[in-house]
């Protein structure tokens, strides 16, 4: 490979890792702050259990996307020189408003949320924790804002060959913006949400039944019933918008090689072949892509022989992605209405088949974030800023030798510093919250260690049981 390929590969490899985290941090920051409102309101002590035992795996989400975002940034000096070059005028000042306004409200107050309960009173606190929850959702907004810019570039001119920003406000909101920001919203709640109800499950499983288990479990499918369906429909919204900026793009998602007058087949599987220039073994539905990408019944959708071929995006990649992406989310959907289900009928937390269910789908919200973004990033090609710069005009003086050594360096210490961080953030959802029950007052009370098969927690409710008695 050539250091263009070698270096889009690097930096696919560090983002992968990095959007991992802050998509479960944003996730869990507000799911956090929400428990903690809920202590306040109601002074039930499992609320607050939930809050500690959540906001330590924020800890290590938050702390691992910070060093893995790091990367990220001296990367655009090393390997992107032209980009930065070119188009620094405009993401710069992106990046470092996302800097002011969202990371330093994080930092400056993740201490008070983490070490402050018994130094501040309890509204400062709660105050606290709900600008740390604030401040990463503003970071995705500076964030989106600049790789939107990127997909639908405009408010700017050409000068010098360099991008003069002309208008800010277009800059920032740009024609895919919104779009963007909304479906990355629900997605990382939707990670999150998963996660939580994973971890509910797996102690479900282990023949928890306290209150702590059952609502985080709760909690976590009531929230995807909401936003698994409006993830669709948000999804939706933004494939109209990609269809109208980007049709090269669509195409090569769908495996339309050729224009279809009077109504475009959606084809459900297949293999495209960017050398034929066409997509072999598809089976197809007649005028359902027409239905999905027009909201009509013969809606013409444009192939990829329609776009010159230096100008095409790799099918073979996004075709498959975007399926990945979408066939998950509909599971999702799945065991969102399951749940509902399940809960009105009063067997929500008895139903093991269902429990294993969750608990495998705990790491389709990663799977499916990665699938999107690698569909949105790999369907902008071969442009770094869509139609304005073209990827090989980025890359910085360097050697196809340079890149490979970074990049199996990066490999090796990824895997170890971000594959020990994952491991611990599995033993701390393994552990579980504290084993609390409540009266119907929500007062702690009596814990029986018949409720729990591990050993650790029957240590736990024998103590609680001593210090009742005393």
């Amino acid at each position: 490979m050539d250091a263009v390929h070698l270096a889009r590969i690097q930096f696919a490899f560090t983002v992968s890792f990095h959007i991992i985290f802050p998509a479960l941090s944003i996730g869990l920051s507000s799911f956090v702050a929400a428990l903690e409102g809920l202590w306040l309101k109601t002074g039930r002590q499992v609320y607050r259990e939930l809050c500690l035992f959540w906001s330590k795996i924020f800890a290590v989400a938050f702390g691992m996307g910070v060093v893995s975002g790091v990367v990220m940034s001296y990367e655009f000096g090393t390997n992107w020189g032209g980009f930065s070059s070119f188009a620094g005028s405009v993401t710069g000042p992106l990046l470092d408003y996302e800097v002011m306004t969202a990371f330093f409200l994080e930092a400056g107050f993740l201490g008070i949320m983490l070490f402050g309960w018994k130094r501040v009173g309890r509204v400062p606190h709660f105050i606290a924790t709900a600008l740390v929850a604030v401040g990463t959702n503003i970071s995705m907004f500076w964030i989106l804002a600049s790789n939107s810019w990127m997909q639908t570039p405009q408010g700017f001119k050409i000068v010098d060959g360099r991008v003069v920003p002309v208008d800010w406000f277009k800059i920032v909101f740009n024609p895919s913006f919104p779009y963007r920001f909304v479906h990355m919203a629900f997605a990382a709640f939707i990670v999150a949400a998963l996660v939580v109800a994973a971890t509910g499950a797996w102690h479900l499983l282990r023949g928890r039944r306290d209150p702590a288990v059952r609502t985080m479990f709760s909690m976590a499918l009531g929230l995807l019933v909401i936003i698994a369906p409006l993830q669709i429909l948000a999804g939706d919204a933004h494939g109209l918008n990609t269809r109208q900026y980007q049709p090269a793009k669509i195409a090569a998602i769908e495996g339309i090689w050729e224009t279809e007058h009077g109504g475009t087949a959606l084809n459900l599987f297949g293999i495209p072949d960017m050398n034929a220039e066409t997509t072999r073994y598809r089976v197809s539905v007649p005028h359902l892509g027409s239905v999905i990408l027009t909201h009509t019944w013969d809606g013409e959708i444009k192939g990829l022989k329609e776009f010159p071929k230096e100008d095409r995006p790799d099918s073979t990649i996004i075709f498959w992605t975007f399926r990945i992406m979408a066939g998950l989310g509909f599971l999702m959907a799945i065991l969102a209405i399951t749940g509902f289900v399940l809960k009105r009928r009063g067997r929500l937390y008895d139903c093991k088949p269902y429990h294993r269910f969750a608990l495998l789908m705990g790491p389709t919200g990663f799977i499916s974030l990665l699938a999107g973004w690698i569909t949105t990033e790999v369907g902008r090609q071969p442009w770094v800023v869509y139609g304005v710069m073209r990827t090989s005009n980025a890359l910085s003086p360097i050697t196809a030798q340079e890149v490979g050594i970074t990049l199996l360096a990066f490999v090796v210490v990824y895997a170890l510093v971000f594959g020990t961080g994952i491991y611990y953030l599995l033993r701390l959802a393994m552990t579980g919250p504290a084993v609390i029950a409540e009266d119907d007052s929500g007062r702690p009370a009596l814990v029986e260690a018949a409720t729990s098969h591990n050993p650790e927690q029957r240590v736990v409710a024998d103590l609680l049981d001593r210090l009742r008695v005393h």
